[in-house]
């Protein structure tokens, strides 16, 4: 984005100040409203929010790993200072224009704070014109991630406390919005942070199938065994017993994607067919009964063709289905959330959800470090680097999947034999077929 005479003069001010706040951009802050911000920064701010984002395109995501140089690094940072702050400009315009009683609320003025922090640090930083300027700059881009981990469990708190104030409409519009645009900052930094690791270690490693977060030969087959390790794992732990994992169809296949998108549609779907298979058979045979779960399979179909860029993959399980009533809102935020009358109650039910609760209630806070409380956010730090933080047993898992497989232009639906299992069908572009499709 080319600056104009008043941008410039506005950074120049801003930047003289910028190093007072720069260590706190990553810190998780206590709640409280947030002070109104100075003219100037407000003023940028609006300059960038009102500059539309450029679209990504996958071409354009991979383009700065091929080949990979110390110049196309450098195009890469410019990149990013360049295409955050406008995402991030427009989330600070998006949480400001929420009702009043809604944007005060402590877990949404903590989530604007962070916000307003991290546009000011990326607005404000000065040029990266050398390597050595670029890795300090990557290491204070991976503080600034991670600091937003939790964000959207803990706008998901607020939301539940403003429920009433907010039609569940409103609430899922605001956190698709809320979440595309966290998958589009995030792939940017993640991009670049991997790009500036690579060709720092370039010299150590030898071919390889990534350019930076994209796989371009990701294998579906070892991602479902690498997920079902970890959700087998966790169902164990929690009820006592978890299903087979059963994989068919074409195992050899690969694909260009990235895999912690995919790593994240995979567990979260996993999760609800172990969960629903082991209570569904507690139900009909108890929970003494030695008859064996049914196993859980699923089968991959590569893309049928060139033309076709869609990888497809089906997770069926016998875990009793979704009763028709509830088939309608199973993708609805607002359905997911409205079963907690008490906000604080985060202890109920059971099966991996349970663990889930424990997590949300920990991570959401004061103390984000871990701890005995943290159950889930320690779990889920062993593979999701999506950054989503936990969702905190509020059961944003299976929206947000379907957000992800969609952002690629991808789809995620669910068909149901109530009394028998779910059938989950997902098909994901891969990213070498998709040239210059915006995402």
């Amino acid at each position: 984005m080319s600056l104009t005479t008043l941008e410039t003069s506005l950074l120049s001010r801003i930047r003289a100040t910028a190093p007072l706040h720069r260590h706190h951009c990553c810190r998780y802050h206590a709640r409280h409203v947030p002070k109104p911000r100075g003219a100037e920064i407000s003023q940028l701010l609006a300059t960038y929010a009102a500059h539309p984002p450029q679209p990504i395109t996958l071409s354009s995501l991979v383009a700065f790993g091929q080949p990979l140089t110390p110049k196309s690094l450098l195009h890469s940072v410019s990149y990013v200072l360049s295409e955050i702050p406008r995402r991030l400009a427009r989330r600070v315009r998006a949480l400001e224009m929420l009702p009043f009683i809604v944007g005060t609320n402590p877990y949404m003025a903590k989530t604007l704070k962070a916000y307003w922090d991290s546009f000011q640090f990326l607005a404000t930083y000065p040029r990266v014109t050398s390597l050595d300027e670029n890795a300090k700059f990557t290491a204070e881009l991976k503080q600034l991630v991670e600091s937003h981990r939790n964000d959207i469990p803990t706008m998901a708190k607020g939301f539940q406390e403003c429920s009433k104030y907010m039609s569940p409409a409103q609430i899922s519009n605001f956190l698709d919005g809320a979440i595309r645009n966290r998958i589009s900052v995030r792939l940017i930094a993640e991009q670049h942070i991997a790009l500036s690791q690579a060709l720092e270690d370039r010299p150590k490693s030898g071919s390889t199938s990534h350019y930076g977060i994209v796989d371009m030969a990701c294998s579906p087959a070892a991602m479902v065994k690498m997920c079902g390790e970890f959700v087998s794992e966790l169902c164990e732990a929690t009820l006592g017993a978890a299903p087979t994992i059963v994989i068919d169809g074409h195992q050899d296949t690969t694909f260009a994607y990235v895999p912690v998108h995919l790593e994240y549609i995979l567990t979260e779907i996993l999760k609800n067919a172990f969960r629903a298979t082991v209570e569904h058979h507690y139900k009909q045979f108890g929970n003494t009964s030695t008859r064996p779960l049914p196993p859980v399979t699923v089968t991959i179909s590569p893309p049928p063709s060139p033309f076709s860029p869609f990888l497809s993959l089906r997770v069926r399980d016998q875990g009793g289905g979704v009763s028709p009533s509830n088939m309608a809102r199973i993708f609805s935020y607002a359905f997911t959330t409205a079963g907690h009358s008490n906000p604080d109650d985060d202890v109920g039910g059971g099966g991996p959800y349970a663990a889930q609760h424990v997590g949300g209630s920990a991570v959401i806070g004061e103390d984000t470090s871990g701890g005995e409380g943290n159950l889930f956010g320690e779990i889920t730090a062993k593979g999701l680097q999506v950054g989503l933080g936990t969702i905190a047993g509020l059961g944003y898992g299976l929206p947000m999947s379907r957000l992800y497989a969609r952002y690629f232009g991808g789809s995620l639906d669910l068909f149901s034999l109530d009394g028998w299992g779910d059938d989950v069908f997902v098909k994901l572009r891969s990213v070498d077929q998709a040239g210059n499709a915006e995402i």
